[in-house]
């Protein structure tokens, strides 16, 4: 089980890279959005090769260094052990948290989909996952075929677990509001961040959310 002295800030944006093959095609988006605050990235790209995987990572670790942001491998636990990533994100198919929790050690983190189960998200933290993400909460250009979530399992998450708990799916800034009210701690995002012309305004447009949300409950 996590140690209960270890809590990671499991908060704000988190951006999650597309599955493009070329690096080319989104490092600058990356980059960009890195240094206008993005709190957390994600690596999630199957398409390349295991060499370009572990160099396009190794890059964005760097990168996310320098700006101060929290670096997650999705899925693959031997490249977040080879880059000694801050941790790794995985889903139903992926390997088990003991097994990540064993390689990667107790200082990592370990974030868990729950996609809309709560009884998934509570067995997640009783084996020691850092954070939870339930989604997708919107029609998403992602994973469109994904199974949709409610408001109302992310209000009773929010009052039920005491683990950081992620929206994901479909999010932008004009509807992702109401999942920070209903209480999401961090919005983990990809086509709205990468597929408009200016990312980092849009990662400003983000962060006034969180600003106002956390004003509204000091």
């Amino acid at each position: 089980m996590m140690n209960p002295m270890i809590r990671h800030n499991i908060s704000g944006l988190y951006a999650i890279t597309p599955d493009l093959k070329d690096f080319n095609l989104y490092k600058d988006t990356t980059k960009a959005i890195l240094d206008a605050g993005v709190q957390l990235l994600q690596y999630r790209n199957k398409q390349p090769g295991k060499q370009e995987r572990f160099a396009q990572a190794k890059c964005l670790k760097k990168w996310c260094k320098q700006s101060g942001a929290i670096f997650i491998i999705n899925d693959d636990l031997e490249l977040a052990h080879a880059l000694q990533a801050d941790g790794i994100h995985l889903g139903m198919d992926d390997a088990s948290l003991f097994q990540a929790r064993n390689l990667l050690g107790p200082g990592k983190i370990i974030g868990i989909s729950c996609y809309n189960s709560l009884k998934r998200a509570q067995k997640a933290i009783l084996e020691g996952a850092d954070y939870i993400a339930f989604g997708s909460f919107f029609s998403s250009e992602t994973k469109p075929h994904a199974q949709r979530t409610s408001l109302s399992l992310l209000k009773e998450g929010r009052n039920s677990l005491d683990v950081p708990i992620v929206a994901i799916g479909g999010i932008t800034p004009q509807n992702s509001r109401q999942l920070i009210e209903a209480g999401a701690d961090a919005l983990a995002v990809v086509h709205a961040l990468y597929s408009g012309d200016d990312p980092a305004y849009t990662v400003k447009e983000f962060s006034k959310l969180f600003k106002l949300e956390k004003q509204l409950n000091d």
